[in-house]
Formats: C-alpha cells, structure tokens, sequence
C-alpha cells in the first residue's frame, strides 16, 4: 500500500516489494499466487477502509456517510479508483461484495422498491467512482493547470465566452470550493432526487 500510496500502482512489483521487505522476490509467491493476486489484496484493503452501512440507520445519513468514506479512501489512495474500474470479473471480491451489500440493504430497508434500488444504487455508485476519478486526474495537473489558465484566459473572449471565464475564475478564487465539497454537493442532489422518487414524487 506504501509503495503503490507513495509512486502510484505501476510502482508496485514483486521485486520492489521484495526489496521494502527485504526479501527475495521469489519468496513472495509463497503467500501470494501472482502479482494479481497482489493487486486484488491491495484492493481489498482500500475496501476494507470504507464505512459501509448495515441498513439499520437513517438511510439518507448512513448512505451518504458511506458515499464520503467511499471517496475519502480512493483520495487517499489515488490509484485505486481506476484499478477497480479496470479489473475485470476474473475473481469475485468479498471486500468489494459486502460494499455492494451494505448499500443495497441500507435502500431496500428504507422501503426503495427492487427497481428504484437498481437506479439509486447505480446513481450513488457512478457519482463515487466518476467523481473521485475525474478529481483525481485533475489533482494529478493542478499544478500545470493553475499556471495556464491567465494563458488561456488571454485566448478566451470575455464576450464571446463570458460565463466560461467567469467560471474559471471561480476555480481560481481563494474561496473556490473543495475538491470535497464539490463532491458532497453532487451527493445530496442524488440523494433528494432518489428520496422524492421513493416518495412518489418526480426526481426534480
């Protein structure tokens, strides 16, 4: 976890490892199978890390809890958030199903139907997993970012494109809202929309 934390999940190898531990490469294979084996491991434990929701709370503040420590950990372990949208179903993870378990059980038992859960769920998932990748790329260029966009501004027209700057310039504003509290603004517009739809209202 150190080495993928510290250089990215390409920075992972039987050899390095071996060397942060100390160890020969080949003396690994006696408790893992293969470097997927070693991946998946890795995976688990960023799963592991995530408050998942036992269905007997108030859903909207359990599922949202869970959502932010869903996010949280794939921020503080940035490679994860890809690896888990690039594995594919060549091995079932326990860590990964009791996840998928605490959020269909926490709407089920909230009274969601069988097929407003799909959605629900799809919906929360999609907006943990797409967000969190979208922050980590931008995270990854903020600095090179941060140092074009006066460039770009002199290439944009303030009349042809007015709301556009205007919204760059949010971004640069010392006030400009978190990575964080972007992510939680998105969140509870999923989770009012889903709670009117649950109610038998329209989403919007």
């Amino acid at each position: 976890m150190e080495l993928a934390d510290a250089g990215g999940i390409e920075s992972v190898s039987m050899r390095k490892l071996g060397h942060a531990l100390g160890v020969e490469a080949m003396s690994l294979y006696r408790h893992v199978a293969n470097k997927e084996d070693l991946i998946y491991g890795l995976l688990d434990l960023v799963d592991a890390e995530i408050e998942v929701p036992d269905g007997n709370g108030e859903w909207k503040s359990d599922v949202r809890r869970f959502a932010i420590s869903a996010h949280d950990a794939m921020i503080r372990h940035r490679w994860a958030c890809a690896l888990m949208l690039s594995t594919g179903p060549s091995r079932i993870r326990r860590a990964r199903l009791t996840y998928m378990e605490g959020l269909l059980r926490t709407l089920r038992s909230a009274g969601f139907s069988p097929e407003l859960t799909h959605h629900a769920y799809h919906a929360i998932e999609s907006h943990i997993m797409g967000f969190t990748l979208w922050q980590v790329s931008i995270s990854r260029h903020a600095a090179e970012i941060r140092k074009a966009i006066p460039m770009l501004f002199r290439q944009i027209s303030d009349e042809e494109f007015p709301y556009t700057v205007e919204h760059g310039r949010q971004h640069l504003a010392s006030n400009a809202p978190t990575g964080n509290e972007e992510f939680a603004f998105g969140l509870d517009l999923i989770l009012d929309g889903i709670e009117r739809m649950r109610e038998g209202g329209p989403a919007t």
